[in-house]
């Protein structure tokens, strides 16, 4: 028999570790013969696009060098397949490619809306008796995948971006003048990502001053009062900001093949109203998709974790039979930090948000708590070993 495993979605600096942790367990089954990657997701199923891992990944500094290799080095699609009951063709070239291939399982490492292929694809194998295991990979920055503590790439995600704001914190000191500098990161109905950036006051940081969430009730009037009531004592404002607050900032109608829209603009938008409201010198940063794949202050934590669920999926499949399930962490404590592993039901997790707990914003609704802070910390720890050449981190690439 064989397996397939595929990656879908945005890239992230952890996602191919999760896909060295699937081809590292399949490796210790002696029934697997071929260990398939799928080029752009389920497009390369589709498609029959597939290469034998094993004529890839063939030394133990190949898997290292992918694991630390940020994106996703097999491609990535968004592509929505639609409901087996009004058209049930691309089940069938599925099928027929696995059956091809003689694949036996099916690893989907995505985030919510690969969920619906994992959700869509079991349930049409499940409905036609069909013998095809398939398991579901937690994968984005986003952290907003349902029942799982966390996602792997987020806990990466969020050591760039706090990294990058300590280094604007610092840039924005040196001039004697007021100034406001509105920092723009992604998170577009969830604002983990934004709200992570707190983990700085674990180093005695006091900003970024201000967080504005998704989950919080945003009021231009109450944001042009706290800036002003925060440049009173300090001179240099620091504001993280995420892309989905509930602002008049423009917003494209364009929308991908899962109908999210495209956001923009917040940072800029927020910049000209403070600007003409308080008049000192601003600035708005965003972040934009460099905080995707900062495989260079990527979280050791989440590189190992991410290749430790992908091991377990392959577990989960071939060990215990399961199918439908998306693998995700069980916290089991803070300090010292523990997380254990288990399979969840896909169907709770496709198509889903897990959004920033209200409780853990404060009152005003312009930062967060220490409940938010004991969170994430544990998630940035660690740092990975970077092979370097001619001064430059070394990517793994199929095409060198």
């Amino acid at each position: 028999m064989n397996i397939a495993v595929a990656q879908s979605g945005g890239p992230t600096a952890a996602i191919n570790s999760s896909l060295c942790g699937v081809f590292d367990e399949a490796e210790k089954y002696n029934e697997i013969d071929r260990i398939y990657g799928s080029l752009n997701g389920i497009e390369g199923i589709l498609n029959d696009n597939l290469i034998d891992l094993k004529e890839v990944l063939i030394t133990e500094n190949d898997k290292q060098l992918l694991k630390r290799t940020p994106s996703t080095v097999l491609g990535s699609c968004r592509f929505k397949l639609k409901n087996s009951s009004d058209d049930d063709s691309d089940y069938k070239r599925i099928t027929q490619n696995f059956a091809k291939h003689n694949i036996k399982a099916f690893f989907y490492i995505g985030g919510n809306d690969s969920m619906d292929t994992v959700m869509k694809l079991d349930a049409y194998f499940r409905e036609n008796h069909i013998d095809i295991k398939v398991v579901g990979v937690p994968k984005t920055i986003d952290n907003d995948l349902p029942l799982t503590d966390h996602t792997p790439g987020f806990g990466s995600a969020a050591k760039y971006v706090a990294t990058t704001l300590q280094e604007i914190i610092r840039d924005s000191r040196v001039y004697s003048i007021p100034s406001v500098t509105i920092v723009e990161i992604m998170g577009r109905d969830a604002g983990w990502l934004t709200a992570s950036s707190c983990v700085l006051r674990a180093n005695g940081e006091p900003a970024p001053h201000l967080i504005y969430l998704p989950e919080s009730d945003f009021s231009e009037e109450h944001y042009l009062e706290d800036v002003k009531r925060i440049s009173e004592r300090y001179k240099a404002v620091i504001v993280a900001v995420s892309e989905g607050i509930d602002c008049l900032a423009s917003r494209s109608e364009a929308t991908d093949a899962f109908g999210h829209k495209y956001l923009s603009g917040v940072g800029k938008y927020l910049e000209e109203l403070t600007r003409d409201h308080i008049g000192c010198k601003v600035r708005s940063i965003e972040l934009n998709v460099m905080q995707r794949c900062g495989s260079h202050i990527a979280s050791l934590t989440d590189l190992d974790e991410a290749w430790r669920i992908g091991a377990a999926a392959v577990n989960e499949a071939l060990k215990y039979g399961g199918s439908g399930v998306m693998m995700g962490f069980r916290r089991i404590s803070n300090n010292p930090y523990r997380v254990g592993i288990a399979p969840l039901d896909v169907r709770e997790c496709a198509n889903k948000a897990k959004y920033f707990p209200k409780e853990w914003i404060t009152p005003e609704g312009n930062n967060v708590t220490i409940d938010a802070l004991n969170y994430f910390l544990p998630l940035i720890q660690g740092e990975p070993k970077i092979d370097y050449l001619n001064g430059i981190p070394v990517h793994f690439r199929l095409d060198q």
